[in-house]
């Protein structure tokens, strides 16, 4: 019996098999929720429902980069909080400095809304009143107000700090720095970290090379993309801002990707998910980001041992194994004889066949992931309206360490790409890496 036939049969069973992840069905799936939470009519909730949140930004990519400007920026992410001064110089060159990087807070303890902001005016000491406005990014669901503050909507990437859900991230930092002695900043402008990417693309084109628009994706702890959408947003029809301006027809709009929930979960994915901080909701980011990924891929190791696919050793060894990360996953990827990894510890107590059978199970968790964040990115071009012209291409810049190193991940999601855009739609995109493109990004969105 072949290797492969044992693994797909043990993964149907289970309700995961990639390939019935069909790429064009969830673009279309994605494009009906994403139109729907666009609209004015998505006020009621149902199944139907929009999942992703939709959330318009009220900005555009400026048409240079700042100049003989300095600016403080924050970037919260996933795991990291990360703090520095950037400068942009007489040609728009920005440089970095004062750079400090500690944990975000509310990882490991649920935080009052009190501590929370305290906490993160803490980490910014050492910045002090050596800017007066401040770039925030803050990769997490939030309403972006018409003054560029940000509503958070929900935490995700398991952040304890209920009670800060609902508040004005800007306003709340503000007050938390002045308690420190700082001087009221002039202003905090609140953005996504998908926000940032789109802005750093925008704003450190090559010379000579052109895009007709951009899209921001992360897939790294979470997992999300910003597209800049063409049409008049319906549910921002008749709201302004503090200084009675309309909303422009054209703006970012950053979608909360993870949040969709139109497809089929497997086993492994409802069983892990009664185990998080937010059981039924972030569907998709459950499915293929760097949080998520090892601890369900572990769930359907321990199914197949229990199913008889390893040897009794191995089987004994895999049910004991307490937690399995993403980077272990990517140890034994790339280096499948290594028995100092997890892994490669358990499986050398068994054949080359269990060693084959994990191999599988756990690629097979890699590539669903590459197939669902493939349809994410090309739901984004899609609704951008651009991409037509081969020249001018849609530009897309990829963030975050699940999309640049797990193993053969990146190289799938542009395999895919190239097929269902250009193949199938003869819509053309190019892959964009900048260096330090969120803390860029996010001083460009702090000074505009």
């Amino acid at each position: 019996m072949k290797t492969h036939e044992k693994v797909t049969a043990f993964l149907g069973r289970h309700g995961f098999l990639p390939s019935s992840y069909n790429i064009n069905s969830v673009i279309d799936g994605l494009l009906y929720d994403m139109k729907k939470g666009l609209s004015a009519s998505d006020s009621g909730k149902n199944n139907m429902s929009a999942s992703q949140d939709m959330i318009p930004t009220w900005g555009m990519p400026p048409a240079e980069s700042p100049k003989n400007k300095s600016v403080i920026v924050i970037d919260a992410g996933g795991t990291n909080f990360r703090s520095c001064l950037v400068s942009f110089d007489e040609n728009g060159t920005a440089s970095i400095s004062e750079l400090e990087k500690t944990s975000m807070p509310g990882i490991e303890r649920e935080l009052s809304k009190k501590d929370f902001f305290d906490a993160i005016a803490k980490n910014l000491d050492h910045l002090k009143n050596k800017e007066t406005k401040i770039g925030f990014c803050f990769s997490y669901a939030m309403k972006i107000t018409p003054d560029s503050d940000g509503q958070v909507i929900a935490f995700s990437k398991e952040i304890k700090a209920k009670e800060v859900e609902g508040s004005l991230v800007g306003a709340s930092l503000a007050d938390a720095l002045v308690a420190r002695g700082w001087n009221r900043p002039e202003k905090i402008t609140l953005l996504n970290d998908t926000t940032a990417a789109l802005l750093a693309g925008a704003s450190n084109a090559t010379q000579g090379r052109a895009y007709s628009s951009y899209v921001g994706f992360i897939l790294g702890t979470g997992m999300n993309s910003a597209y800049i959408d063409s049409d008049p947003i319906e549910k921002l029809a008749g709201v302004k801002d503090s200084r009675g301006k309309a909303a422009p027809a054209s703006q970012i709009v950053v979608c909360e990707s993870g949040k969709f929930d139109k497809l089929p979960r497997s086993e492994f994915d409802i069983e892990f998910d009664k185990t998080t901080n937010t059981p039924g909701l972030y569907v998709m980011e459950k499915m293929c980001s760097g949080n998520y990924l090892g601890p369900v891929a572990g769930i359907a190791l321990k199914a197949a041992a229990k199913d008889g696919l390893f040897s009794p050793a191995v089987a004994k060894a895999v049910l004991e194994m307490q937690k399995l990360e993403l980077k272990d996953m990517d140890k034994f990827f790339y280096a499948p004889a290594d028995k100092e990894t997890l892994l490669g510890k358990i499986l050398s107590a068994g054949t080359q066949e269990d060693a084959d059978i994990a191999y599988a199970i756990l690629d097979a968790f890699v590539e669903r992931s590459a197939r669902l964040a493939s349809a994410i990115i090309a739901a984004a071009v899609i609704k951008s309206g651009k991409g037509s012209s081969p020249a001018l291409p849609v530009g897309i810049v990829c963030d975050g360490t699940t999309f640049y190193k797990t193993h053969n991940l990146q190289y799938r999601i542009r395999g895919y790409l190239n097929e269902v855009l250009i193949s199938q739609r003869h819509l053309y995109f190019e892959v964009i890496t900048v260096d330090n493109d969120i803390t860029l990004g996010t001083a460009v969105a702090g000074l505009c």
